[in-house]
């Protein structure tokens, strides 16, 4: 609780400075510089601005053809919501069209309040399930008038996933997937294999209780959250432990995530 109370201090104070900033600051004639602050959201030829709390959102906005996107955590942070937001993040918000945020991300609508942005505020449903992916990155396409290049992302997008999950499918010993047991977040990649999972943990650590229920499914896989995972999930059930990555890298391509899962799923069915 007393860490909350520092930080919202924080962002007031934030706040205060750059609501100075914005308002004081004038030009060498002594005249305030308004270009910025009445911009309405598209007056970058033509070209959305996009603010995206994490690399997950700035991978949605890129497929549905944003071009200039910002992110705010750095990919190093294990754990995004816990992230601290500098002054210069609140600053960055204040230039975008659009600012892009997950719900499980508290800090977002700070972000957008503290610095007085006139930025639409989207929340985005971070799941990389794919057909969630591409009702997202359809919706934003429209958003930010890119449905075109969203299209073509998402034609380019059907072809790689088909391709990956035949081939993840196949790789199973007789051609049967294997019972799974998956974190909430990490279910896409049971889908991927053609794998309907027996039971579902998370996100927080299995309790004894669940931990009886899981193993007694016998599961030959647990498809763990390699951003939040509390160790192994089911110890001397026999089940082999894989690590699922959601976020993407820097570069904001999504579909990295998918071949790297299909990778991992592939070495458990022990044919890499």
């Amino acid at each position: 609780m007393a860490r909350t109370r520092v930080r919202l201090a924080s962002l007031l104070t934030l706040t205060a400075a750059l609501t100075a900033l914005v308002t004081g600051c004038g030009n060498s004639n002594g005249n305030t510089d308004t270009s910025s602050k009445d911009a309405a959201p598209g007056d970058h030829g033509g070209k959305p601005v996009v603010v995206v709390t994490t690399t997950w959102e700035g991978a949605f906005a890129k497929a549905a053809g944003a071009e200039d996107v910002k992110v705010i955590v750095p990919q190093s942070v294990h754990h995004a919501p816990d992230y601290d937001p500098k002054p210069s993040d609140l600053a960055a918000v204040g230039k975008a069209d659009f600012v892009l945020y997950a719900p499980f991300e508290p800090y977002a609508a700070k972000i957008k309040d503290a610095a007085g942005s006139k930025a639409e505020l989207v929340e985005v449903n971070l799941d990389n399930d794919s057909d969630k992916v591409k009702a997202e990155v359809a919706k934003l396409g429209k958003l930010f008038g890119t449905e075109e290049a969203a299209a073509r992302w998402t034609a380019s997008f059907d072809a790689e996933y088909a391709k990956l999950s035949k081939d993840v499918q196949g790789s199973w010993p007789g051609g049967k997937s294997p019972a799974v047991v998956s974190q909430v977040f990490t279910t896409w990649s049971a889908k991927l294999a053609g794998a309907a999972p027996v039971g579902t943990y998370g996100p927080e650590a299995v309790t004894p209780a669940q931990l009886a229920e899981l193993s007694g499914k016998k599961p030959a896989l647990v498809l763990d959250n390699a951003h939040m995972s509390t160790g192994t999930v089911l110890p001397d059930s026999g089940a082999r432990q894989i690590e699922i990555v959601n976020y993407p890298g820097t570069d904001l391509d999504l579909l990295p995530v998918y071949r790297n899962a299909a990778a991992e799923l592939k070495k458990a069915a022990g044919t890499s």
